[in-house]
């Protein structure tokens, strides 16, 4: 078996996961958690703070943080669950809505092209492979912890 883990730093680096920024659109600059929690609020209707971090896997102070900053860039509106004022919600402006479909749009134009470099044998099987080993990934036990020691 070839090194699993050389060909997983390979793929990070082209991926662009180490950068800081993983993109800049309408003049602001997204970080790659950032772009998470667009994606993820644009997925759900009004989801509360709680849902997303558990979702992102995050702690709430560092995703506090997140959303304080995306909230401040004018992408993300925060506000008091009517039912429960403990509770807050998640929604994108219209601004953050833009960004949000602009990232999506070229994170699709860019897996296109990479896909178009592939019989559509192997596009099956690349997206088959990287589902079963999402689904491995969610049953072990250190799945999203981090490296100690």
């Amino acid at each position: 078996m070839e090194n699993a883990r050389e060909l997983f730093q390979i793929m990070t680096r082209r991926f662009g996961l180490l950068n800081k920024n993983c993109c800049t659109v309408g003049g602001h600059d997204i970080s790659l958690a950032q772009s998470h929690l667009l994606y993820e609020v644009q997925r759900r209707h009004n989801p509360s703070m709680q849902q997303i971090a558990e979702v992102l896997g995050t702690d709430v102070t560092t995703f506090s943080r997140q959303v304080q900053t995306l909230a401040k860039m004018g992408l993300v509106r925060k506000t008091p669950d009517p039912s429960d004022g403990r509770v807050f919600v998640l929604s994108l402006t219209e601004q953050g809505s833009s960004v949000a479909a602009t990232i999506d749009r070229q994170m699709n134009e860019y897996l296109e092209e990479v896909f178009s470099y592939m019989s559509e044998f192997e596009q099956e099987t690349v997206l088959r492979s990287v589902k079963i080993f999402n689904e491995a990934m969610g049953k072990s036990s250190k799945c999203c912890a981090p490296v100690s020691g």
